[in-house]
């Protein structure tokens, strides 16, 4: 059995943010991440747009208040607004960190760090490094952990989070490379394994997105809040999925239908291509459902809007956005400097996720805290995002709230003693189950049952949801779950066996996918990202309130947990 004070999972930004703020407080404690694949690989370095922040190097109007309001106005009212000072007040300082680390943002002519317009933001406060902001900030995260003397598991799979009497102790690991299991005892766990893309068919996340931190923790017993808030971003690139950074829109581009028409005038006059998320994802479908659409020979009625950058120009559009340009060229052959690039929403970001306050620590309900346990970043839910995330602001929680959760387990882990507990029960159990994975002998190959279920969800909890749909979309993961015990494995080494991993994910996604939808079905209104067909109103005296979902093998259990508003009064949202 391995020994670590602190175990951290993932290797993305708030996993790293977290492990450095330990090391810089404590360098004493011993801190290990874990990580599925290398930590530069992890998803935050896709992150494309940016970080916001009210430096005020463009707009000197701007000020944390405005950028706080921004926020809960964009989560529609759902956001806890004592997260959210948080968020916005830490910001600017963050940043400055950030660049003192070595971070290379992009620059205004006088020198100081650039800022550009996202939507919803109603000042231009988003810093960035071209296109490639997640990238360039992972890259300086990860030297410092080894600068630091953070010791990097790279490319274990965990398993299982063991958590006893809502008491973290440990988590057990398997090596990808070659098949060997191991325990890591700690005094505190921290789960920082980002989000679920991958439970739907069409989504901007890596391969490695499937949820793993989040079921695990689910069939631990601590509940998962505000699971039915799926953003979905309205450019992912037809028909591939990868993102199309809001930078561009942010930049100047157009949304245009087949008629030509910047359609966005008809659904946020005010703010255009620059509305919050939702609204425009809600926008371009319900465009395609009018036979607004577009067809690859550009005829109308077809799947997809454009995006059009034309009329910005050669010089803006690679000097600005040139990993979007990139991207379209490579992937679908669209040169954007001459054409319009075929866009429509795509799976992106969960706002929910297992529940913590505002130090990081996971709640097991709402007036119960776990012991030894910490999350935070896109896995987690402080609930800075509420129903609606706006853009920008999911690299600046991975990083504020990376470091409050690093600095509150740096105090923490001084009172922990190491947890017993029967090591050995584990990896039997652990041994077992990868045993009955690789000896099926079944009639379904696992990658079809996989994508199945990800066309499921897309079908039936997607931009817009209706009772009976998600219904049957639920006794649909019956189905899904009965053919699983039914699926078999070509590969049955130890060595490299990424099927078997595949295996694993894939009954993660099951467990989120189903509490998406149960999440989903017991909210009967609009807010946000959830946009229900039959309940087309928000209706804040019933479900002004935060689910959490409690996960059995007999079914889930939704319980409710009241919102923190102590700055803005929850009004209609207009743009």
């Amino acid at each position: 059995m391995l020994q670590h004070d602190v175990v951290i999972i993932g290797g993305g930004l708030a996993g790293c943010r977290a492990a450095l703020e330990i090391k810089r407080l404590t360098p004493t404690v011993d801190v290990a991440v874990v990580a599925k694949t290398h930590p530069i690989r992890s998803h935050s370095v896709a992150a494309q747009g940016g970080i916001a922040a009210s430096l005020k190097n463009v707009d000197p109007k701007d000020s944390w208040e405005a950028h706080a309001f921004d926020t809960v106005k964009g989560s529609d009212y759902l956001a806890d607004q004592d997260a959210v000072a948080l968020l916005t007040q830490e910001a600017p300082d963050v940043i400055i960190d950030l660049e003192h680390m070595g971070v290379l943002f992009s620059r205004l002519e006088d020198g100081k760090i650039a800022q550009r317009a996202f939507g919803g933001h109603t000042h231009n406060r988003t810093c960035y490094a071209a296109d490639k902001t997640g990238h360039a900030i992972l890259h300086e995260l990860v030297n410092n952990l080894r600068r630091n003397g953070v010791t990097i598991y790279t490319e274990w799979y965990v398993m299982q989070l063991i958590l006893e009497d809502g008491e973290a102790k440990g988590i057990l690991m398997y090596r990808i490379e070659d098949g060997k299991l191991e325990i890591i005892r700690s005094k505190v766990v921290m789960f920082a394994t980002g989000g679920y893309g991958r439970v739907f068919n069409t989504t901007s996340n890596d391969y490695a997105s499937t949820g793993d931190g989040l079921a695990m923790s689910a069939i631990a017993g601590v509940p998962l809040e505000d699971m039915e808030f799926v953003q979905f971003h309205p450019t992912g690139l037809y028909p591939v999925g990868v993102l199309i950074s809001e930078a561009v829109r942010g930049e100047g581009a157009y949304l245009i239908n087949s008629q030509g028409r910047r359609f966005m005038e008809d659904y946020a006059p005010s703010r255009m291509e620059l509305a919050p998320r939702d609204i425009t994802s809600r926008a371009i479908t319900l465009e395609i459902r009018a036979g607004r659409g577009v067809h690859l020979d550009g005829s109308p009625g077809g799947p997809f809007v454009y995006l059009d950058l034309r009329h910005m120009g050669e010089e803006k559009i690679m000097s600005r956005v040139p990993f979007c340009w990139e991207e379209a060229h490579r992937l679908v052959g669209v040169d954007a400097i001459y054409e319009p690039m075929p866009v429509r929403p795509t799976a992106h970001y969960c706002m929910g996720g297992i529940p913590v306050n505002t130090q990081g620590r996971v709640r097991l309900s709402g007036d119960r805290l776990t012991e030894g346990f910490f999350a935070a970043g896109e896995c987690a839910c402080v609930s800075v995002h509420g129903a609606n995330r706006l853009g920008s602001n999911s690299l600046l929680e991975c990083v504020v709230y990376g470091r409050i959760t690093g600095r509150n387990i740096a105090s923490y882990v001084q009172d922990r003693k190491f947890s017993d507990f029967d090591a050995q029960a584990y990896l039997e159990g652990a041994k077992q189950r990868i045993e009955s994975l690789l000896n099926k002998k079944g009639t379904i190959r696992l990658g079809a049952l996989r994508q199945q279920f990800q066309d499921s969800m897309a079908e039936h909890c997607g931009v817009f949801r209706t009772e009976a749909l998600m219904k049957e979309g639920l006794a649909q993961i019956e189905q899904f779950k009965a053919q699983y015990e039914q699926a078999y494995l070509d590969d049955q080494g130890s060595c490299w066996n990424t099927e078997l991993i595949e295996a694993m994910e894939l009954q993660s996604i099951m467990v989120v996918g189903e509490m998406i939808l149960t999440s989903a079905l017991n909210r009967k209104e609009s807010r946000g990202a959830h946009s229900r067909e039959d309940y087309t109103k928000r209706d804040d005296p019933n479900f002004l309130k935060h689910t959490l979902a409690y996960y059995s093998a007999a079914g889930i259990d939704v319980q409710y947990m009241p919102v923190v508003i102590n700055m803005f009064e929850p009004k209609e949202r207009k743009y």
